[in-house]
């Protein structure tokens, strides 16, 4: 009975091992947000109280196995404590796969593949101000990607920060940022 025992303890062990073996091998996904090689932010659309600015990320999967991206955010970073000329709104889509419910629609990435997304940022005069007199005296603005990803191994959330320079703004809408 204790021979028995030991066999079907020790084909246990070598079954485990075998397959943690297995999975190290197979490996998981490596999703990355190419943050430092975003496109600079242009303007999408522009009128007398606001602005829409975009710019595209790529998710690149360096892992050995397929990615899910299930979720993707924009959250800005601007408290009126800063600056409260401007209140600011952000969202994630797919490139080439716009939607108008904010809905990020789930991703599947092969690994070795990628895909790009769009960083939608709106910015809104607040205070009856015109968009370019209120973007005079604009500040930077953070902005949070928010994502998660789903491998081999449980779901991880992700949080990557870009940040819309004052002066990358002002470039953009053409706009001179007032000195005081």
């Amino acid at each position: 009975m204790v021979t028995a025992l030991c066999v079907v303890s020790g084909l246990f062990a070598i079954l485990s091992l075998a397959t943690a073996l297995f999975a190290i091998h197979q490996g998981n996904t490596n999703l990355i947000l190419k943050t430092e090689e975003r496109t600079p932010f242009i303007v999408e659309a522009c009128d007398e109280g606001s602005v829409t600015l975009v710019s595209m990320i790529d998710f690149v999967n360096k892992g050995k196995q397929c990615a899910t991206v299930t979720d993707c955010l924009a959250r800005t970073q601007l408290p009126y404590e800063q600056y409260d000329g401007i209140e600011v709104w952000g969202k994630v889509e797919r490139a080439g796969v716009p939607r108008d419910d904010d809905y990020f629609e789930a991703t599947l990435v092969p690994c070795g593949e990628m895909f790009s997304i769009r960083v939608i940022v709106r910015l809104t005069a607040r205070h009856g101000m015109d968009i370019k007199t209120a973007l005079r005296r604009m500040v930077d603005v953070p902005v949070d990607i928010i994502y998660t990803r789903l491998g081999r191994r449980p779901w991880v959330l992700k949080k990557t920060r870009i940040v819309l320079t004052a002066e990358e703004i002002a470039g953009a809408t053409g706009v001179e940022l007032a000195e005081d």
